[in-house]
């Protein structure tokens, strides 16, 4: 449409200009003493506008023949700056594919096309973003060539770059070189050095996934524990792990601490420290109350941190292998056992009448109550259904006892025997 409206109007202007110059029949005179000259006013028309026309042009090649020394020094900028451009490029991609000395080398050249813009009064957009970026390049070359001192000089000059400048860009430049700078550490077995970097860090930046990661495996080479532990649980919080692996590390975590106690008030101060979801975790509980026993804990107090797994096993939510486990420790947990476990334990052989494992744990209820028909009975119906070793060398050192208690050494013997064989 509009293609359409400019034809009629082309067309209109050269009907017009037609009517008007084919009936013109004006004239114009022109007197220069003694002589005049006459011409038509079409014409006198046409020479005006060639007049224009050949001014203006003459005035904008003058102002092109100005602009040349411009044009020039702007060209030799654009120059420089795509060759700054193709080195940081060539760096970057180097630096990717191993190539450590070329990676080196094209952050050197970027930073001399760099100087040379800045000698020439060049302004060029994130100068200082890009030197910095430089410097961090070849850094990390020089760490990968294993140079330390020009790690360390680049490092230094792009802190001191980056302090220069307050915006956010270099702020950013900044805080991944500190990050760099601590996995550089890290690489260096130097896991003090790279905890302190990181300490260095803004307290938004230090809460990065990034930054956590490179924390949590410092702590841990540095065997701090605690810190380790706490990274853990805020990686886990914001989706650093998956579910499954933020488990398995806090437990394991958590084991080398309980471990580490040496009394059962250290023992109890950890428990408590510990989130409801972890006390629940059977690989934390069931090492938790190991460690208490050792340690001459309280039996009683066992129990009370073995009764959610303890449910969880009722309910059928506990696998097999740790099932066993559970009922191992609930072997050693059974001294003083109150009313209410009791309880417990009928009521799930009632459940589960042909269930070995709790069979066993109400003949070794039994045999601390010192029941010992139905202790022995239980053991019995327990001992051809039971799958792990330990729990059958404990059944034979149960039903050995429980011989020697009615005076019958030739069963006792065998019994023994039987439970150094499980146990082998």
């Amino acid at each position: 449409m509009r293609a359409a409206l400019w034809f009629v109007g082309l067309f209109a202007l050269a009907v017009a200009l037609a009517l008007f110059a084919g009936n013109n029949q004006g004239m114009v005179s022109l007197f220069w003493p003694p002589y005049r000259v006459d011409i038509s006013l079409n014409m006198a028309l046409l020479a005006l506008l060639g007049l224009f026309v050949l001014c203006y042009a003459s005035l904008r090649g003058v102002a092109v023949l100005g602009q040349l020394p411009e044009q020039t020094r702007r060209w030799r900028q654009q120059q420089k700056e795509r060759k700054l451009y193709a080195a940081l490029i060539r760096s970057l991609a180097h630096l990717q594919a191993g190539r450590f000395v070329r990676a080196s080398k094209s952050a050197r050249e970027l930073l001399e096309h760099s100087n040379s813009l800045r000698h020439s009064n060049a302004a060029v957009p994130l100068d200082s973003s890009l030197r910095s970026i430089a410097h961090l390049l070849a850094a990390d070359s020089a760490h990968a060539l294993q140079d330390p001192s020009v790690r360390d000089q680049h490092y230094a000059q792009l802190l001191e770059d980056t302090s220069q400048q307050p915006s956010p860009l270099a702020q950013e430049v900044r805080e991944g070189a500190q990050m760099r700078a601590a996995r550089w550490a890290l690489d260096d077995r130097n896991p003090q050095e790279s905890l302190q970097r990181l300490a260095q860090l803004p307290q938004g930046a230090a809460r990065r996934t990034l930054a956590l990661r490179i924390k949590l495996k410092a702590a841990r080479l540095a065997q701090d524990n605690a810190t380790a532990l706490e990274t853990t649980r805020l990686l886990a919080k914001h989706g650093g792990f998956t579910p499954a692996s933020a488990s398995s590390l806090i437990a394991s975590l958590v084991g080398e601490e309980i471990r580490a106690c040496h009394d059962t008030q250290q023992l109890e101060k950890l428990w408590r420290s510990l989130p409801t979801a972890e006390q629940h975790h059977p690989d934390i509980a069931l090492p938790a109350v190991r460690q208490w026993i050792d340690l001459a804990g309280d039996a009683t107090q066992a129990r009370q941190w073995l009764l959610p797994l303890w449910e969880a096993y009722i309910q059928g939510q506990l696998p097999t292998y740790q099932a066993q486990r559970l009922f191992l420790a609930l072997q050693h947990s059974l001294e003083n056992l109150d009313g209410a476990w009791l309880k417990r334990i009928e009521q799930a052989q009632t459940h589960y009448p042909k269930e070995a494992l709790l069979q066993y744990l109400g003949g070794m209820a039994c045999l601390q109550r010192q029941l010992w028909g139905k202790a022995e009975q239980l053991l019995r119906q327990s001992l051809p259904r039971l799958q792990d070793t330990a729990l059958q060398a404990s059944c034979w050192r149960a039903l050995a006892i429980l011989a020697e208690q009615r005076n019958d050494p030739a069963a006792a013997t065998t019994a023994w025997r039987a439970a150094a064989l499980a146990r082998d």
